[in-house]
């Protein structure tokens, strides 16, 4: 079992932006974040065209399971849908006689509506879809002029699923296949067992900052020592303690962040909840895990023993963050340009006895207020930000994936 962070040796300074030349080393800046104009071509050149993680098909488990979603970044309802040959779909929450959403539901968010059902049925009209989106009955056809039937299914949205994770894309034709722009960084973790991992806590939070910015916030751990300072311990709070991450790797769009991890922090009281010691689970969730068999070698990449954490960085808005034995499921779903929500997921093999259960609510909760640390100050970052007084941040070596992550959506945002 291993912690989320370990002190490792300072790597030389650039050694890993000079890896990759065309971030440069200059500082960046953060304009991206706060301007309004910007906000309305990312919203076209980066959420309209990229391919966007929505679910889980443990969600939809059986034919007619669908789920309900808006997505409000890209102004769009949606339909997800296991059909009766198992393939799960999308459409737009549209009726196609005068508009009416087909199904209500809660809102936007995590747990925006979901049911079962064996045909779609307008509440408005009485049209209705099987769950394949096509039109199967017109009440009165008759009275209409010319309708044809076939032609006015419901809309579709591209869909496809990875390693059980299902993707919407939202352009006419996706310039790439989902497999093809997740690439190989992603794709190497094509056999770990996300499968048998689906006992879920999940939560939300609606934040006054760009997307960006929280994002910024899990892609590095400079700021650890000086922001978390009740869950590191004093050596390395010390400035000259010299922490640092294992392995930073860039694929495309994509980033990863891996971390080594021991247990000797973590078994020290100081740097725990006394119901993390009661119940031995917490902020690195459950201490006892599960055996998960093999996993594979892209899971760990950089190869670092003792390997602690490793933090998948899915452009644009998705993170899963993988530990021993579960994992974290993060998406930003921005609302303007200085506002997102933001929904997280914590993911274990299902509990077989209470105290398991026990383990995994405790580990749940602490993580959560742990990622409410980071919340807690983006809102005043934005509110700087917003000053425009500054437009040149330096950012060091340990927080290459900031500097990625930007440079990568301004590049979007000037293609054609």
């Amino acid at each position: 079992m291993t912690t989320q962070w370990a002190k490792a040796e300072k790597p030389v300074e650039g050694s890993w932006t000079e890896h990759y030349p065309e971030l440069g080393t200059g500082p960046i800046s953060f304009r991206d974040s706060i301007s309004p104009e910007f906000y309305e071509r990312e919203r076209e050149a980066v959420f309209k065209r990229a391919w966007l993680n929505v679910c889980r098909v443990e969600e939809m488990p059986q034919v007619g399971s669908y789920l309900l979603k808006e997505i409000e970044v890209v102004n769009a309802a949606l339909i997800l849908v296991r059909g009766a040959d198992e393939r799960i779909r999308t459409f737009h929450n549209q009726c196609r006689h005068r508009g009416n959403k087909l199904i209500t539901g809660a809102g936007a968010g995590a747990g925006a509506g979901a049911g079962q059902v064996d045909e779609f049925v307008c509440p408005q009209c009485g049209w209705r879809y099987a769950l394949d989106g096509s039109l199967v009955h017109i009440p009165g056809h008759a009275q209409y002029f010319d309708l044809d039937a076939k032609d006015y299914g419901l809309v579709p949205v591209h869909c496809d699923v990875w390693a059980g994770f299902v993707f919407v894309n939202f352009d006419d034709q996706p310039r790439q296949s989902l497999r093809e722009f997740l690439g190989p960084m992603v794709t190497g973790l094509d056999d770990y067992p996300f499968g048998k991992l689906t006992e879920r806590y999940d939560w939300e939070a609606h934040n006054n900052s760009n997307w960006k910015i929280f994002a910024d916030a899990f892609q590095e751990y400079y700021h650890v020592p000086s922001l978390h300072t009740q869950q590191v311990p004093a050596e390395v709070r010390n400035p000259g303690a010299g922490f640092t991450c294992g392995h930073f790797q860039l694929d495309g769009p994509h980033r990863l962040v891996s971390t080594a991890g021991t247990r000797r922090w973590l078994l020290a009281p100081e740097y725990m909840y006394p119901i993390e010691r009661a119940t031995q689970s917490g902020l690195v969730g459950p201490w006892r895990t599960p055996d998960l068999g093999e996993l594979p070698a892209g899971l760990n990449p950089g190869g670092i023993e003792p390997w602690g954490i490793s933090n998948f960085q899915i452009f644009p808005n998705l993170e899963i963050l993988i530990y021993g034995g579960w994992y974290l499921l993060y998406r930003y779903w921005p609302t303007s340009y200085n506002t997102h929500r933001f929904e997280a997921f914590t993911y274990f093999q299902p509990a077989r006895t209470v105290r398991e259960r026990i383990e995994h609510e405790v580990a749940a909760v602490v993580l959560k207020e742990f990622a409410l640390q980071d919340a807690g100050m983006l809102g005043g970052t934005q509110a700087a930000l917003e000053y425009d007084v500054i437009d040149d941040f330096p950012v060091n070596d340990q927080e290459i994936l900031v500097r990625h992550l930007h440079k990568v959506v301004v590049d979007w945002v000037g293609q054609p």
